[in-house]
């Protein structure tokens, strides 16, 4: 029984169109942070890895990993967006803003931009845009979410459905704002691990990354706390124990994270994520499954007023227990093969 005091979070009747909502407990994040999302994913670009090497391209010092930095924005809103989700369904026009250093601290916000309740009337879509702010009120990310929540009461009526219209793609203009102007003449393609710049990938080019990566059960955990993301379904296995999949589901984050750190084999110069155009977590994943990931590389584009970096527009997939290389030697024609876990498609930049 509840007291008053406690929350159960928001279910799909509780929301409203338009509705601002500002998060709990702001986070700084420090080193130790960074050190921890190494330990648990294995990252290894350089620029987030190094003060040295980042100093000498032109960052006043190593700055966070971006989706550390998109974790913890996430996780901000999980106790009032997502406690009661089925499923978090797919992610739209991201754009990291502002570089966070160790000792930024992040604070979020969401406003409600749609709804629509499903036929079953157990459950609705909710659509929501984060934003995540520095300590001096400067927005470091954006993006929209769309999540499937709960219903408390099946017969409770619910507004009419308003599914908001949400671009493709980012524009190549409002991409370089996150990176200061570098040298890239100190660029050290020895230290960076990859002798690929920007000018040596093509669109249709694909890329198996290799490595495979098993997901423990306490790691996966341990990542999911770092976020403060409190989502029942990622820790609750007495709860969980009784649902459909019957134990813990892996937060989709950890998949994005894993194919990011995988993905330095052959794109080890990729050293920051610009923009999210879409994504969407294909199908669940627990502790055993093992994470394998491909790229293919859809365009290749220069960014206006920039002759220091250019940008690659990637789609990367991860799959659990199924090794990537027949998706990246086959004609997948824009379909999701079986396996998939995760279909990303995003922005990255590489020095020119």
């Amino acid at each position: 029984m509840r007291n008053g005091k406690t929350t159960g979070g928001k279910f799909f009747e509780d929301f409203r169109l338009g509705q601002l909502i500002a998060h709990a407990t702001p986070r700084t994040l420090t080193q130790g942070d960074g050190a921890l999302y190494s330990g648990l994913y294995g990252s290894r670009f350089a620029v987030q890895s190094a003060d040295h090497f980042a100093r000498q391209i032109g960052y006043p010092q190593a700055p966070v990993d971006d989706l550390l930095v998109f974790h913890v924005v996430f996780g901000k809103s999980v106790p009032d967006i997502s406690l009661n989700a089925v499923a978090n369904l797919g992610y739209a026009d991201c754009r990291f803003l502002r570089p966070v250093y160790p000792l930024d601290t992040l604070r979020a916000h969401s406003e409600v931009i749609g709804l629509k309740e499903n036929s079953n009337r157990e459950t609705g879509v909710v659509y929501v845009r984060t934003r995540g702010l520095n300590q001096r009120d400067e927005t470091v990310l954006e993006y929209v979410r769309w999540v499937m929540v709960r219903k408390r009461d099946r017969d409770a009526k619910v507004a009419p459905a308003v599914v908001p219209t949400l671009p493709t793609e980012a524009d190549p203009a409002t991409l370089g704002a996150c990176v200061p102007p570098l040298d890239v003449r100190a660029w050290d393609d020895m230290l960076s691990g990859s002798r690929f710049r920007w000018g040596d990938y093509a669109a249709g080019e694909r890329i198996d990354h290799g490595d495979g990566m098993t997901i423990e059960e306490a790691e996966h955990q341990i990542a999911t706390r770092l976020y403060q993301n409190t989502a029942k379904v990622h820790f609750n296995q007495h709860s969980e124990g009784q649902g459909r999949f019957g134990r813990r589901l892996v937060y989709g984050g950890v998949i994005m994270s894993i194919a990011r750190s995988l993905s330095f084999n052959g794109l080890g110069n990729a050293f920051h994520i610009t923009a999210i155009n879409g994504g969407r977590h294909v199908a669940p994943a627990f502790a055993g499954d093992t994470i394998y990931a491909a790229s293919e590389v859809l365009d290749a584009f220069a960014l206006p007023g920039r002759n220091d970096i250019g940008g690659l527009r990637l789609r990367t997939i991860a799959l659990k227990n199924k090794t990537a290389a027949a998706f990246a030697n086959a004609d997948t024609g824009g379909h999701t093969e079986e396996g998939v876990v995760l279909d990303l498609d995003y922005v990255v930049v590489l020095p020119r």
